[in-house]
């Protein structure tokens, strides 16, 4: 199965959304397209039909239609080109009592259609003639194996189905137990090794996911070299399964330089794992090498570099862990119609979730087959630390603030930790924040545009700095002219801070300078007004609120309707 891009599932109704959630189960990385106005609870929502589906199918990205078949068919015909090329594309029922592979038998469609069928409880409407009478798929190999010569497949599998019989060499219980007409005199060959062969048109030639390249120190132009050792040994390059190192090396460029290159995941092993091999006299690279194959490396002119050849084909991911990945992502302050594809992106493919039980509400379907690790909302270093462990131990973690994370929010919290205590094993994780709309943009944009012109942000939580420092931020934002947005306004515990801000902008402002008050941003609830200053009171906030302060400069204006717009011109002049 040739797979390598998770799948569309496009829907039209509503009605196949839990059939959908259902195909989800056995394909976690799938992403949900629903048609606008007749779907919700989607990861997309699309417009156009023909225009959505075939901008998919060309990029490569295998299509679940749960719609008619004829549809897909008419919708896609027009750019049918390359048949080995094509991705796997598929019609479910809507109601799943069918699942009708389409296109793709290069591109494994008949055993996606087999996983999706098993999940719906149903049977796939196979109908191609090798499946059935050979009970394998020639052109579409299970993981683990690569076909060198698709090209010849074809006149390959119609002999067969003609009557030829077909010698094996090598060892692959996938074609040893299969219908296969395998005689030791056979006219074909099916030939199974990583070596280097050059195939001919009566020999199907798999290279066998078996070979494992372990690397344990930085290397010069490291991709050159393994692809020179490769050669040397006669090795075939589609038959690396993976690219093995210690996990002091996981943040190695050179390491994932040569796994990008051969297409193929790397995995590291902590210090307990290699500690009895290495004690046995191996090098780094040659106890990386055994512990990923159980076999001796073979001989290699680089001392960093380990070359071992499994007996059977290994999955690389369940051996060793990935290099751990962090993302700090903001949500945006409320709803999903403001979180970004960005992040969106990062909660489908993250295993673990880290956040204020409120925050990861917030997610929704997206949370579904999460770990969440919910903790209060300021056990921000404790839930930092939590984060970095969880990705320190090859996990792909998102720790979720709302908002923007590096405002106000966990990104701050989580680069103070690792400056703080910097753990070696932290040194290892890939670390990214993902940004997201911040709460003074989305109030602003709720009525109108009182960000116009320089503005700033001041936090009235005295938690973390002196009022003291507060005052004086206040007071010199408020002499300058800036527009300014309040965060964390008040509190149960802080109810006296807001009144003394409002002290002391009326003294630069004017009383009937326009406040704007945002609460629930985004949520259930919200509310956008705007007041003067000097009507600001504790009673006008919580700490669901979000206020910007006018400058000097900031203007309103009444609409017929009785609402009112807030903005600040872009043009200033000196008075």
């Amino acid at each position: 199965m040739l797979m390598n891009v998770a799948p569309a599932i496009v829907i039209l109704g509503q009605n196949s959304v839990t059939v959908a959630r259902k195909i989800i189960t056995v394909l976690p990385g799938a992403t949900l397209y629903g048609l606008a106005g007749r779907t919700s609870g989607v990861d997309v929502s699309f417009t156009n039909f023909g225009e959505t589906l075939r901008k998919l199918f060309a990029q490569g990205t295998p299509l679940i239609g749960i719609c008619a078949a004829g549809i897909l068919i008419r919708t896609l015909a027009p750019i049918l080109s390359d048949k080995q090329q094509e991705p796997p594309v598929l019609a479910v029922a809507e109601d799943g009592s069918a699942v009708v592979p389409l296109l793709g038998g290069l591109g494994g469609v008949n055993d996606l259609a087999r996983r999706i069928a098993e999940a719906l409880d149903v049977k796939p409407a196979i109908t191609t003639t090798g499946d059935l009478r050979l009970g394998t798929t020639l052109l579409s190999p299970p993981p683990g194996y690569h076909l060198a010569n698709p090209d010849d497949a074809k006149k390959f599998i119609s002999d067969l189905l003609a009557g030829a019989q077909v010698k094996l060499e090598g060892i692959a219980s996938w074609l040893s137990d299969s219908k296969l007409p395998i005689n030791p005199k056979g006219d074909l060959t099916i030939q199974v090794t990583e070596r280097l062969v050059i195939p001919t048109a009566n020999c199907l030639v798999y290279h066998p996911a078996t070979i494992v390249i372990a690397i344990s120190d930085i290397i010069d132009d490291a991709v050159t070299l393994v692809q020179q050792l490769l050669a040397d040994a006669a090795l075939e390059r589609a038959s690396v399964a993976g690219i093995f190192a210690p996990i002091t090396a996981a943040a190695d460029p050179a390491i994932h330089a040569v796994a990008s290159a051969l297409g193929v995941p790397a995995r590291f092993f902590t210090p307990n794992q290699l500690e009895s091999l290495l004690s046995q006299g191996y090098s780094l690279a040659q106890a990386a090498a055994i512990a990923a194959t159980g076999t001796s490396p073979i001989t290699s002119s680089s001392p960093d570099i380990a070359i071992a050849i499994a007996p059977q084909p290994i999955d690389p991911n369940t051996i060793g862990q990935p290099r751990g990945r962090l993302a700090i992502i903001g949500t945006g302050p409320g709803g999903s119609q403001w979180m970004s594809p960005e992040v969106k992106e990062i909660l489908k493919s993250a295993t673990d979730l880290v956040g204020y039980k409120t925050y990861l509400d917030l997610v929704g379907s997206l949370a579904d087959g999460k770990q969440r690790h919910e903790s209060d909302n300021r056990q921000e270093e404790a839930r930092a630390k939590m984060a970095l462990d969880l990705a320190a131990s090859g996990r792909y973690v998102a720790v979720i603030s709302s908002g923007d994370p590096g405002i106000y929010a966990m990104a701050t919290a989580v680069f103070e930790v690792c400056d703080r205590y910097a753990l070696p094993e932290w040194n290892t994780i890939d670390i990214h924040v993902a940004p997201g709309i911040s709460a003074m943009q989305a109030a602003a944009a709720a009525i109108g545009a009182p960000l116009g012109h320089d503005f700033c942000a001041i936090s009235l939580s005295d938690i973390l700095k002196p009022w003291s420092m507060i005052e004086q931020r206040i007071a010199a934002a408020a002499e300058a002219d800036f527009v300014i947005a309040f965060y964390n306004p008040v509190s149960k515990e802080r109810t006296w801070q807001l009144a003394e801000a409002r002290n002391i902008l009326l003294r630069h402002r004017t009383p009937d300078t326009p406040v704007v008050l945002a609460r629930n941003l985004g949520r259930p609830g919200q509310t956008v007004r705007v007041i003067t200053l000097d009507q600001l009171a504790l009673a006008s906030a919580d700490m669901r609120t979000i206020i910007l302060v006018g400058s000097t400069k900031t203007q309103t204006i009444k609409r017929s309707d009785g609402n009112i717009w807030v903005y600040t011109p872009r043009r200033y002049t000196e008075q």
